[in-house]
């Protein structure tokens, strides 16, 4: 652990409170002094920053990640630490890998893969199996270093096939039996030093082969089974995607938060569940968020998980989703398996873009294009997450004069075929971000979802720390900003202390030395983009940020002017502190 001294900047200490110029002072890992006096603590030969007229803020603790895999092999954790996280938490959703039986692992990745989307070739040559059991999981992580903090969670998933078989996998109910073994392997996982217990029971997450996540049709004997494991230790954290996450159900949701109040009131743990706004019923988030705080008075503590901006898609030539796949010329290119550079050659010739854009659809795949002509929009660069009207595809053909397909065709093939588009499906309620402010800002609402290693040909919200501070406290033009004090305390005071980590989040004497050293006024997002850099040669969309001059982790800089340091600071996080 680092010694390092930050001088004249200004901090914004996590707490809420305004910011004020001063000092930070970081002595083996562990902030010493913060204030204006504070040299009777800084060690001789101590490294200094100058800060001066810069942001000082805590390290960002990012809540849902899905790093499971990725920290197996990879030391950096990338994208989540190049947007100032220092400390992560991945196992969400009831995906993950342990524990593992040997005929299971194989299994275990299509799940991951078809949940969230990582590749499963990246994770079938990048993960080594140097386990069974959940403890033996945490174990083989105890010995590796990044640069970030890693805590996990154990999934409900792994928990049911390792328990229950193909039983479990296929989703029967659990027998009072599989019950009991299920809560024995969760308590154990948990005294090990899980930081909580993951379920999923949205029907929009299935593995590979099509099957929902084991787990999603559990009864109440089963989850409050499970859920009982916590309560016997005291410690960790149910978390949840519950019914109806993505719009699939709007009766359901409802009844989701009140067998989650009734269980968090029996085993006095919290619980955190995302929820997003839904186009199907557009005032529903309201109801379950005045749940959640009427929830309070019954002596439970549930957290709904909001994201800082739309859920959507990201539409490019090398993204899971593209929005020229309908186009039977389109699919018979893309099934020729060509290089990046053959591809982008072939959507230049004229020929092949006149079989791709001059396709006639039927009425009814028309009509389909027309509704995402109108949804899809210019992303940008730097990128635009909350645009207008004019900024869609319909927009810009109309303003022009050309036909939809043609403006799509072009952006997509910009940067030698490189090219995204941007498509906002929920959160995003008449064209503006309006509702996830008011989901911010409200009592029971964590800043999380920003789903870190996952969703790897679809989105990167890993980003999210950084917009929060660009779009949100100082960009913003299409209604109110947020206040940046409340936005910091936000991502690293309130969501340390959801997972009982009480030992970050805040510039205190004490604390761990997570700081991020930023330019607030030159903050910016970097165009995301599709690179090959997984095992195997698996794709991801990255972003990158300009504007953090250091993010420090135990007082030790891990990245300097966006730069990796090579340090490896970071270690496994067993427990809540």
């Amino acid at each position: 652990m680092g010694s390092i001294v930050v001088r004249n900047g200004t901090i914004v200490d996590g707490t809420g409170a305004s910011g004020f110029v001063g000092d930070v002072v970081i002595v083996d890992g562990r902030i010493a002094a913060v204030g204006t006096d504070v040299d009777a603590h800084v060690p001789a030969g101590c490294e200094e920053i100058d800060a001066t007229g810069l942001l000082v803020t805590p390290g960002w603790v990012d809540i849902h990640t899905h790093y499971d895999g990725q920290a197996t092999w990879d030391e950096v954790l990338a994208p989540s630490s190049w947007h100032g996280v220092t400390t992560l938490v991945t196992g969400n959703c009831g995906v993950g890998f342990a524990p593992a039986a040997a005929d299971r692992r194989e299994w275990l990745i299509g799940l991951m893969e078809g949940v969230e989307d990582i590749p499963g070739s990246a994770l079938s040559e990048g993960m080594a199996w140097e386990w069974e059991t959940f403890p033996e999981y945490l174990d083989a992580l105890e010995g590796r270093r990044w640069t970030v903090d890693v805590g996990t969670q154990i999934a409900h998933g792994a928990v049911r096939a390792y328990v229950m078989g193909e039983r479990g996998a296929r989703n029967e109910a659990a027998t009072p039996e599989d019950i009991d073994a299920m809560r024995a392997i969760v308590r154990d996982a948990v005294a090990a030093g899980a930081l909580g217990f993951s379920t999923s029971r949205t029907i929009a997450h299935r593995a590979i082969d099509g099957e929902p996540v084991p787990g999603t049709y559990a009864a109440e004997d089963e989850l409050f089974g499970i859920g009982r494991a916590l309560g016997d230790l005291g410690t960790g954290v149910f978390e949840l995607a519950p019914m109806g996450t993505a719009g699939e159900d709007i009766i359901a949701p409802l009844k989701e938060v009140d067998w989650m109040r009734r269980l968090s009131a029996e085993i006095d743990r919290p619980v955190t569940f995302a929820l997003i706004q839904v186009d199907s019923a557009p005032d529903l988030w309201r109801e379950l968020m005045d749940a959640c705080e009427a929830a309070t008075a019954d002596g439970a503590d549930l957290w709904p998980q909001i994201a800082g901006r739309a859920f959507g898609l990201l539409s490019g030539h090398h993204t899971t989703f593209s929005l020229l796949d309908p186009i039977p010329a389109y699919q018979e290119l893309k099934a020729r398996d060509l290089s990046d550079d053959e591809l982008a050659a072939a959507l230049r010739d004229p020929a092949v873009r006149a079989s791709i854009v001059d396709w006639v659809p039927d009425d009814a795949t028309a009509q389909q294009f027309e509704g995402a002509f109108a949804r899809t929009f210019l992303l940008g660069d730097p990128p635009d997450y909350e645009p207008t009207a004019d900024r869609s595809i319909a927009g810009m053909a109309a303003a022009t004069g050309r036909r939809p397909i043609d403006v799509a065709y072009d952006a997509m093939l910009v940067d030698d075929g490189n090219g995204l588009l941007y498509v906002p499906l929920l959160n995003y309620a008449n064209g503006s971000l309006d509702p996830v402010r008011e989901m911010l800002l409200h009592p029971r609402s964590a800043s999380g979802l920003a789903d870190g290693g996952a969703h790897c040909g679809t989105v990167c919200d890993a980003s999210l720390p950084t917009f929060m501070l660009t779009h949100w406290a100082r960009d913003r033009t299409r209604g109110e900003t947020l206040p940046l004090e409340w936005l910091v305390k936000k991502q690293t005071h309130d969501t340390a202390r959801l997972y009982g980590l009480g030992d970050r989040g805040t510039i205190e004497p004490g604390m761990l030395g997570d700081l991020n050293v930023i330019d607030h006024d030159n903050l910016a997002l970097g165009h995301p983009y599709v690179t090959a850099d997984l095992p195997a040669g698996g794709r991801r969309i990255l972003q990158q940020a300009t504007g953090y001059v250091a993010t420090i982790k135990s007082g030790t800089v891990t990245f300097a002017d966006g730069k990796d340091t090579g340090a490896r600071p970071g270690v496994l996080l067993r427990g809540s502190r």
